[in-house]
C-alpha cells in the first residue's frame, strides 16, 4: 500500500448510530406515547461486567433510551433470576433486555438467555432469532457482527465521520464479488458473522484452529474477519494487500496491555481499512445493542424498522 489505511473509529461511528436512534425515537415517541425501554440484568459483582453495564447506560441515555435495572447478587437462586426475567417479559415499557454474560457460576447462561422473549431479544442470542437470521427473515442480530457489518460499510465508502453524519449518511455496501474470511466459528460472533457477509453476496470462507494452511487462506480474501481470541495472531503475510481488516478480538497482555486478534502495526500498513483495539468493534457493540432495543421497539408498535 501507498497510502495509510482508513482507520475505522468505532468510537465516532457509535456517535452517528446514537444520532440516528435518537431521531427515530424522537420521531416515534410522540406516535407511541413512550420511549424505548431496555432492562439490564446484572448479576455479581464482575468488574468487567460492571464496565460493559456502565458504558451500556451511557450510550442509552445518549440516544433517549429509558434504562431499567437489576442489579443482582451473586447468590441469588435461580427462580428469582427467572422471575425477574419473566417481569420484564411482561412490561410492555421494555423492549429490550439485557441479561449481562457470564453469569457467575453455577447460573447458567445459556439457559437464562433462552427464557427471554424473543420480540425483546436484545443480544439478537435466542436461538429462535438466531434461527430467523439463518433463512434471513427480520430479527434482533447478534450485536458484534451487525456492528462488524456497518463499519465494514464505512470502509466501503467515501463518508469522512464528523458530528452531523448519521447512518442514513452511510450507505449499504453490495459485497458482490469480493471474497471474505471470518476466523473463527463461536455462536456469538464466527457463526452469525459469515451469515451477514452472506446476506449482502460475499463468498465467505469460515476458517479456526483445524483449518489447513490458515494465512494462505486469509490471504485469498478481500476482507478478513478475525474473531478468534488469540493476541495478534494475524500479520501482514497473512493480508492481501489493500484487504479490509475487521478485528473483534479483544485480549490483555501479560503487561495489562488491550490488543486484538490483529497485530495492528504490522498489518495497517497493507490494509485498505482497519479497526482499533480498542476503540474498533467494541463501541459498536454497544451500539449495536441499542439498535436491536428501537427496532424492537419499533416492531412491538407496529412501526417501520
Amino acid at each position: 500500500m501507498t497510502h495509510p489505511p482508513k482507520i475505522l473509529d468505532g468510537k465516532k461511528l457509535s456517535h452517528a448510530v446514537a444520532r440516528t436512534l435518537s431521531k427515530k425515537i424522537t420521531t416515534v415517541s410522540s406516535r407511541v406515547g413512550r420511549v424505548p425501554g431496555l432492562a439490564v440484568i446484572l448479576v455479581g459483582e464482575n468488574p468487567a461486567s460492571k464496565t460493559y453495564v456502565a458504558a451500556k447506560h451511557r450510550f442509552a441515555k445518549e440516544c433517549g433510551i429509558q434504562t431499567f435495572d437489576a442489579n443482582l447478587p451473586s447468590t441469588i437462586s435461580e427462580n428469582d433470576l427467572i422471575e425477574i426475567i419473566r417481569r420484564y417479559n411482561l412490561d410492555d415499557n421494555v423492549d429490550g433486555i439485557l441479561l449481562q454474560l457470564p453469569l457467575p457460576k453455577p447460573l447458567d447462561g445459556a439457559r437464562f438467555t433462552r427464557m427471554i422473549a424473543p420480540e425483546k431479544d436484545a443480544d439478537g442470542l435466542h436461538p429462535l432469532n438466531q434461527g430467523l437470521l439463518l433463512q434471513g427473515l427480520p430479527a434482533p442480530r447478534p450485536c458484534t457482527p451487525l456492528g462488524v457489518m456497518t463499519m465494514l460499510d464505512l470502509a466501503l465508502c467515501s463518508v469522512e465521520l464528523s458530528e452531523e453524519i448519521t447512518l442514513a449518511d452511510i450507505p449499504a455496501a453490495s459485497l458482490a464479488g469480493k471474497k471474505a474470511v471470518v476466523i473463527g466459528r463461536s455462536q456469538l460472533v464466527g457463526k452469525p458473522m459469515g451469515f451477514l457477509l452472506l446476506e449482502r453476496n460475499a463468498t465467505v470462507t469460515f476458517a479456526h484452529s483445524r483449518t489447513s494452511d490458515l494465512p494462505a487462506v486469509c490471504r485469498d480474501a478481500d476482507i478478513v474477519v478475525a474473531a478468534v481470541g488469540v493476541p495478534k495472531l494475524v500479520k501482514k503475510e497473512w493480508v492481501r494487500p489493500g484487504a479490509i481488516v475487521l478485528d473483534v478480538g479483544i485480549n490483555r497482555t501479560a503487561e495489562g496491555k488491550l490488543v486484538g486478534d490483529v497485530d495492528y502495526d504490522d498489518v495497517a500498513p497493507v490494509a485498505s481499512a482497519i479497526t482499533p483495539v480498542p476503540g474498533g468493534v467494541g463501541p459498536m457493540t454497544v451500539a449495536m445493542l441499542m439498535s436491536n432495543t428501537v427496532d424492537n421497539f419499533l416492531r412491538r408498535n407496529n412501526e417501520a424498522v
